[in-house]
């Protein structure tokens, strides 16, 4: 398996899968049906005929193939200071300054939530059109009864799930929850190609720019050296947190009265009313070109987004976005690749793993968009299938963006806010987030690769340090070490 899969969620490829044939059921003596559930009761009652395939296990029921895919983890979470976190770690506001208690108690966790399971089913080809359909499912979301104490009861969560037609004349047009198209590929714009990161951390690493949303993707493969895509992306807003009105006079209030820009979800609406959701008017919109000449492969984007608040009833509305690229380089054939990719523009905090904000308040409550960059560089080492090294090194910054109106100063980043307390152990720290730098390395080793699959073992060793702007008090900084270890078996996957 190529090392570029190991972070996979055990069926990755886009290829189509060989289904059974017609003297293999025979000899298993089972009878596949043409549905879905005798498809499943087959696969536990008659296991002979299920198995076709180490490496991509596939079975044919009616006019389908389906193909599955996962892993079953174990993952050990170690931080030099508490989160409270399981596999994902809080890469900003939950790292502490000193003077929050937790910076000086460290934390341990094992944990199994982020076991997965996939499932990929595919029609059969009509006149150069195909259909298909994939769910990719973990156990990385917490209703209100789960907890780590007697019986771990987290809930199951869709990661991806859309429908897919794909035409011999190259194009591809996608519908559901996808990995957003913002995110960097390993070649063309094929879903389930993604080159996410090869770590433990379920937050992945600071720089690395990615969703998963719900989308409209249409996309052209010109051929397999060009494609180009265009993505409509359902819209949410980071609002900064520690926004402050410094000097505010006497009786005022801020945000002033009668504006809105979030609200708690609406349970009866089918929303978590423990959270807040934007007042979105327009979804994220990313046209994307991808190039692939022979050597490496190359992208550039442009993101294009809308904020909206409301100010006694009327909407006031900024526009934002961005451009990115990314870039992927085979150093040496199936040894040696180097990976860089990046985004710049303002209100593109929302696709950042470490989630810096995208806007924050103007004095009259409307909404300004902060200005960022993100940058992710990376190194995969593979000196033989069985062992694959990895090493990444990343960025997100944002710029001061702020209103002083007499006495007052609003907004985020502003050097007359108060960071005092922040390494005192008490008193004020506002602390807003200036920058957020992470370097994470780590390595997959396959103990065993044979007929009943794959087991691998993995380490990681993460640093993240969180730096605020300078403000009364200084400019504090606050580090956070991370070490994982992972056990997976991937049944589906030599």
């Amino acid at each position: 398996m190529n090392h570029r899969h190991l972070e996979a969620s055990g069926f990755r490829s886009g290829a189509r899968p060989e289904g059974t044939s017609r003297a293999r059921r025979v000899r298993t003596g089972c009878r596949v049906r043409p549905s879905l559930l005798a498809a499943l009761a087959l696969a536990a009652v008659c296991p002979a005929a299920f198995a076709q395939s180490a490496a991509a296990p596939s079975i044919r029921t009616g006019p389908l193939t389906l193909t599955f895919g996962g892993f079953a983890e174990l993952a050990t979470i170690y931080r030099n200071r508490n989160q409270t976190a399981d596999v994902g770690s809080d890469l900003n506001t939950g790292i502490p300054f000193r003077d929050n208690p937790n910076s000086q108690v460290s934390e341990f966790r094992e944990s199994a939530r982020q076991s997965r399971f996939s499932l990929l089913a595919q029609g059969q080809d009509l006149d150069g059109v195909r259909a298909e359909a994939y769910f990719e499912t973990d156990f990385l979301s917490g209703g209100v009864t789960s907890n780590s104490r007697q019986s771990n009861s987290y809930t199951l969560r869709m990661r991806v799930f859309y429908g897919r037609v794909t035409t011999d004349w190259g194009l591809d047009v996608l519908a559901g929850q996808e990995w957003s198209l913002a995110t960097l590929y390993k070649d063309g714009l094929y879903p389930r190609h993604e080159d996410v990161p090869l770590g433990i951390d379920a937050s992945y690493v600071v720089g690395f720019n990615w969703l998963r949303v719900p989308q409209l993707r249409v996309v052209e493969h010109f051929d397999r050296k060009l494609s180009l895509g265009l993505s409509i992306e359902s819209p949410q807003t980071v609002t900064a947190n520690g926004i402050n009105a410094a000097g505010l006079p006497a009786g005022s209030t801020f945000p002033p009265p009668g504006v809105d820009f979030q609200n708690s979800g609406d349970a009866a609406g089918l929303l978590n009313p423990t959270t807040t959701y934007t007042t979105d008017v327009a979804p994220d919109v990313i046209l994307k070109m991808a190039f692939d000449p022979g050597w490496g492969h190359y992208e550039i984007y442009g993101l294009s987004r809308w904020f909206r608040s409301s100010i006694d009833r009327r909407s006031a509305i900024a526009s934002g976005g961005g451009v990115g690229a990314g870039l992927i380089l085979p150093l040496l054939a199936k040894v040696l690749s180097f990976q860089a990719s990046g985004l710049i523009g303002k209100g593109i905090g929302r696709y950042g793993s470490a989630q810096l904000p995208d806007v924050t308040l103007q004095p009259t409550g409307g909404l300004t968009p902060i200005r960022e960059y993100d940058v992710l560089l990376g190194l995969i080492y593979t000196p033989n299938p069985l062992l694959t090294v990895y090493g990444y090194a990343g960025r997100e910054k944002e710029s001061a963006t702020y209103y002083n109106v007499g006495t007052a100063t609003y907004g985020y980043g502003a050097p007359q806010f108060n960071n005092s307390g922040c390494n005192a152990g008490s008193g004020v720290c506002l602390g807003n987030t200036s920058s957020v730098e992470e370097v994470t390395g780590g390595f997959w080793w396959k103990l065993y690769r044979g007929k009943i699959g794959n087991v691998q073992f993995g380490m990681q060793a993460e640093y993240v340090e969180r730096t605020a702007f300078a403000a009364v008090g200084g400019a504090p900084s606050a580090s956070l070490f991370v070490g994982l270890a992972s056990f997976r078996f991937y049944p589906y996957q030599r």
